[in-house]
C-alpha cells in the first residue's frame, strides 16, 4: 500500500519576499529634470520598501539616449544583477523609459523571462508575463520609435536653419588653443602660442613625428593635460580652419537616429562654410601654406639618394589596399599577387627590379592587412568605405608593421 507524507509549506517558504528594483531615466542633466529624478528615485524606495512582502533592490538611473541601452551603465547594471539573481521584479515608468528600440526591448524583456525576472510598466499598467505581452510591446514600441524620428528630424531642421544663419555650436570640452565660454571661442593665449609653433615648425620642414617630439621635450601637456601627445591630433591641428578663424559647419551628421551613429559628411548633407566666425590664431595666408606644404609632401617621396622626388602612382579604384600600401623603404606602393593560392601585397620596386632593389620589404597576406587596418581604423572588422574616407597611406615597415596616416 502506497504511504503518503505531507511536506508542511515552512514559514520561510510562506514569506519569500521579491527583490524589487527600479529603473528611471531623462535624457539630459538639466537641474530641473535632475530634480524630477530626485523625486523618482524618493518615490519608488518608499514605495517599494512599504510593500510587506519586498524587499528593496535599488533604484537604478541613467542619463542620456532613449533608444542606445547599450550606453546605459546603470541599465546594464541592473540588467546583470537580475541575471545574476539578485533582482525578481523590475518596476518602470513607461516602455519608452525602458527602451524605443523595438529590438532591443524585446531581446531585454526574453532574456530576463529566461530567469525569472518581471519588469511592471506603471504608465500601461502591464507586466512582462501577461499574455501578447510582446505584441503589446511592438506596437509600443514602434510608436516610440516613431516619436524618436520625428523628434530627431525637428532637430536637424533647427540645427539646418542655424548653419544656414551661420550661427555655430561649440559644444567642445577641450579645444587647444581656445578657452570654450558659453559657447564661445576665447583665444587662450598660453595655448595659442604653441599652436603658433606647429604652424612654424611644419612649414620649416619638421615631420609631424618630430613635432610630437618637440611638444613632448618641452613637457608641452594636451589640451586634456596628457603628456603624450598624438600625431594625429597634430596632424587636425594643421587641417583646421577654425585656427584662422572660420568654421565648416556639419562635418558631421547623424546617420541613423536609432543608434545614433554619426558619420563623416562628405557630401551627403549641406555643409556651412563661416567666414571670420571667431578669432583666429594662425594669419590666413600661413594655414594655407601649411595646407599647400601637405599637399606637396603627399605626392612625394625619399629616393635612394634621400631626395625628395615626385610619386610616380597609379589609382585603382577597385582596388583600395593598392592606393595606399606603400614600402616605407623605397616609396614605391604595394601591388596585389595571388602566390601559392594566397593573395598577398609585395613593393613594386622588387617586383619590377629584383629582391635586391630592395633588401627589406616584406611581403604581406591580404587577409592580415585587413585584419590589423580593420582593429586600428575601423574599430573592429575591416569596412573598406571607412578605410576609404579616413587613410592617407599605410607604411609598410621592414618588419611588416603597418603605420597608418590618416587623410
Amino acid at each position: 500500500m502506497k504511504k503518503v507524507r505531507k511536506i508542511e509549506v515552512t514559514q520561510k517558504d510562506a514569506i519569500r519576499k521579491l527583490r524589487v528594483a527600479a529603473y528611471c531615466r531623462v535624457s539630459t542633466k538639466y537641474e530641473s529634470q535632475k530634480s524630477s529624478i530626485e523625486l523618482q528615485k524618493e518615490y519608488y524606495e518608499s514605495y517599494i520598501k512599504a510593500q510587506p512582502n519586498w524587499l528593496f533592490a535599488g533604484v537604478y538611473v541613467d542619463y542620456g539616449s532613449r533608444v542606445r541601452i547599450d550606453k546605459r551603465t546603470e541599465f546594464q547594471k541592473m540588467i546583470q544583477k537580475a541575471v545574476n539573481g539578485g533582482i525578481d521584479c523590475i518596476i518602470t515608468k513607461s516602455i519608452s523609459r525602458f527602451s524605443g528600440n523595438t529590438v532591443d526591448m524585446l531581446q531585454t524583456i526574453r532574456l530576463l523571462k529566461e530567469k525569472g525576472v518581471t519588469v511592471w510598466f506603471e504608465k500601461e499598467n502591464i507586466r512582462s508575463t501577461d499574455e501578447n505581452i510582446e505584441l503589446v510591446i511592438t506596437i509600443h514600441t514602434m510608436l516610440a520609435q516613431e516619436e524618436i524620428r520625428n523628434m530627431s528630424e525637428n532637430i536637424q531642421w533647427g540645427f539646418k536653419r542655424r548653419f544656414e544663419q551661420g550661427v555655430t555650436l561649440n559644444n567642445y570640452k577641450y579645444f587647444y588653443g581656445y578657452d570654450v565660454i558659453g559657447g564661445e571661442l576665447i583665444v587662450n593665449e598660453k595655448q595659442a602660442e604653441v599652436v603658433r609653433n606647429i604652424f612654424d615648425w611644419y612649414l620649416h620642414g619638421m615631420s609631424l613625428g618630430q613635432i610630437k617630439q618637440r611638444l613632448e621635450e618641452n613637457q608641452v601637456k594636451t589640451a586634456s593635460g596628457k603628456s603624450v601627445w598624438s600625431k594625429s591630433v597634430i596632424q587636425e591641428m594643421l587641417c583646421n580652419e577654425k585656427y584662422m578663424g572660420d568654421c565648416m559647419l556639419q562635418k558631421y551628421f547623424t546617420e541613423d537616429y536609432l543608434s545614433g551613429k554619426k558619420a563623416k559628411n562628405t557630401g551627403q548633407k549641406d555643409r556651412y562654410y563661416v567666414h571670420d566666425s571667431h578669432q583666429g590664431i594662425i594669419l590666413k595666408g600661413k594655414f594655407l601654406d601649411v595646407t599647400c606644404e601637405m599637399n606637396r609632401r603627399k605626392s612625394m617621396t625619399v629616393n635612394e639618394d634621400g631626395k625628395m622626388v615626385k610619386k610616380n602612382r597609379k589609382y585603382n579604384p577597385q582596388n583600395i589596399l593598392g592606393n595606399i600600401l606603400e614600402c616605407e623603404d623605397c616609396g614605391a606602393t604595394y601591388r596585389r599577387r595571388t602566390e601559392r593560392g594566397k593573395v598577398v601585397y609585395r613593393c613594386a620596386t622588387r617586383i619590377e627590379k629584383g629582391r635586391e632593389a630592395c633588401k627589406e620589404s616584406p611581403t604581406i597576406e591580404e587577409e592580415w592587412i585587413k585584419t590589423e587596418i580593420g582593429k586600428k581604423v575601423c574599430g573592429g572588422e575591416y569596412d573598406e568605405e571607412v578605410v576609404r574616407k579616413k587613410v592617407d597611406r599605410v607604411l609598410v615597415g621592414r618588419d611588416g608593421e603597418l603605420k597608418i596616416l590618416f587623410g
